[in-house]
């Protein structure tokens, strides 16, 4: 499914066309107003870790996010947020763009990624139960919605609370 889609990290001519993707899939401009403040965040901004997922004219349909966290004292990466226009969900854009994401970070020596989402679907990139891990966050979220992932096996995930970037109010 994902090979029709060309996933690649984002370029200055991409900003608009990722505001546009997240203010297309999601209900209110939230999501499209905290990309914009982790990408003015050089604390969360790790160049390389904004990956689209273009179709075959090059235009970005996906969208898919890495920035900085902490689990605990631990350096690791927040998967958020991720989306896809409304007339492309469904056809293995976001999953493109996601797995491009996580390939980019482990080529970049990263070692964990967290996520608070729908619990049927990050499993299928490798994400587990954090709480599995000994890892919670600080607001109450139902327990399958927070999920981990290590991206080198051999850096178990570290057990303790993640920190978000300012941007994210928690």
């Amino acid at each position: 499914m994902d090979n029709k889609w060309f996933s690649r990290a984002e370029t200055s001519a991409d900003i608009p066309a990722i505001r546009d993707i997240n203010l297309a899939a999601f209900p209110t401009p939230a999501e499209a107003d905290l990309v914009d403040s982790l990408r003015a965040d050089p604390t969360a901004w790790i160049e390389g870790l904004s990956l689209v997922a273009a179709d075959e004219t090059g235009r970005p349909v996906g969208h898919a996010l890495l920035t900085r966290c902490h689990i605990g004292t631990t350096p690791a990466l927040c998967l958020a947020p991720c989306a896809v226009r409304p007339e492309h969900q469904r056809t293995g854009a976001g999953s493109a763009a996601i797995r491009a994401a996580l390939g980019a970070a482990r080529s970049l020596g990263e070692r964990h990624v967290v996520v608070l989402g729908h619990p049927a679907y990050y499993p299928r990139f490798g994400f587990t139960r954090a709480s599995d891990h000994g890892i919670s966050l600080t607001i109450d979220v139902p327990d399958d919605a927070l999920m981990a992932l290590s991206l080198d096996t051999r850096h178990p995930l570290p057990g303790g609370t993640v920190h978000y970037a300012a941007a994210f109010g928690i």
